[in-house]
């Protein structure tokens, strides 16, 4: 678990260095998906989900 979590750690301050640079290339793009996949296994995992499901609920109910 020790090592999953320092991979998390390590492709989010690479994801948040890309896309501060603004320059978002091909390798950027995987690093953030590897971070996805490594979040997708560990304990947060349930709470992103659940935070998705309600902004995603909240901005369906919008009425324009």
């Amino acid at each position: 678990m020790a090592v999953s979590v320092s991979v998390v750690l390590l492709l989010l301050v690479l994801a948040v260095i890309f896309v501060r640079n603004g320059g978002l290339k091909f390798s950027h793009a995987l690093v953030c998906l590897l971070l996805g996949f490594y979040l997708a296994g560990t304990s947060v995992a349930p709470t992103i989900s659940s935070g998705l499901t309600a902004t995603a609920d909240l901005v369906s109910s919008l009425r324009p």
